[in-house]
């Protein structure tokens, strides 16, 4: 009876899941997700026009303000585009750690069970969660060491839906390339909606190697991993977001205008052209016509 009793608990054991079945979806919509750039303070307003005027859109009011747990004083602006948002911060004080290598920010229903959620799936805290001048964040990393801020505001903001939807391109190598996925997608409740695993290589600089692309969207925008030997060119894995356009040339051709300076020149793979620019005050993305 003993050993029948003890079976029983086995197998029960066995085949109970360590934790349920996560159900609920933090995201609010990709209008909230924003890139997060750091500039220098005396290129901050020139960054905003350049970004104004080769995608346009409106700002948020500039203000001064301290954005983190600790003392530190920062130009802040919102900049809300059709083609995707950013958080400027200009420091005027050393930036504390950890902050300036989050590369996004994610606004969520409820900061605490979405931090948990992130924790339950393979993320870790590199911040306690913290009250900053309209709501509540924390800094968490991923797999593979990509660092993500989760906010929450105390008043619902309410942005415009994007026109386009812009790419979180993240880059990592096979080591940790299946933990993030499986980690963000757990969390984000995320969709992988390609996984090429002969994928050129020359969309990342690596003409005539093949790479992993893996394309995921979920509530918190799109997102695409390139997995790679790492060996990248200049200026390949420094850009952050990819920015969807209906006319890349007429963009660079603003873009220049508002002194952008294109790093890659216009190239295709598949059905994309893309460039690669960066912005005054050393903003370096992405800009692609086309999937």
């Amino acid at each position: 009876m003993k050993r029948f009793t003890f079976l029983i608990a086995a197998a029960v054991l066995t085949t109970t899941p360590a934790f349920a079945a996560e159900t609920t979806d933090y995201s609010v919509g990709a209008q909230y997700d924003t890139t997060h750039v750091y500039v220098p303070q005396d290129q901050f307003d020139t960054f905003i026009a350049s970004f104004v005027a080769t995608f346009g859109g409106t700002t948020s009011k500039q203000g001064e303000f301290q954005v983190t747990p600790t003392k530190s004083l920062t130009k802040s602006q919102l900049v809300l585009t059709p083609s995707g948002t950013v958080s400027v911060f200009g420091f005027k004080t050393p930036i504390p750690y950890p902050f300036g290598d989050e590369r996004t920010g994610y606004l969520v229903t409820d900061i605490d069970a979405a931090v948990a959620s992130a924790v339950k799936h393979g993320a870790v805290r590199r911040i306690a969660t913290f009250p900053d001048p309209i709501g509540r964040d924390s800094v968490v990393q991923w797999p593979g060491g990509v660092n993500m801020q989760i906010y929450w505001h105390t008043a619902k903001p309410n942005y415009a839906p994007l026109a386009s939807v812009p790419e979180n391109r993240v880059y990592l190598t096979p080591d940790a390339a299946d933990a993030f996925v499986k980690s963000w997608t757990g969390y984000a409740h995320g969709k992988v909606t390609s996984d090429d695993k002969a994928a050129s290589g020359a969309e990342i600089g690596q003409p005539g190697k093949t790479i992993r692309r893996v394309a995921i969207e979920s509530g918190y925008g799109r997102m695409v991993v390139f997995v790679s030997d790492g060996q990248l060119p200049w200026p390949y894995g420094r850009d952050m977001t990819g920015y969807a356009v209906s006319d890349l040339a007429a963009t660079l051709a603003k873009a220049t205008t508002a002194g952008v300076e294109t790093l890659v020149a216009p190239f295709t793979t598949g059905q994309r052209q893309s460039a690669i620019v960066r912005f005054p005050g050393g903003y370096v993305a992405e800009i692609h016509q086309g999937e």
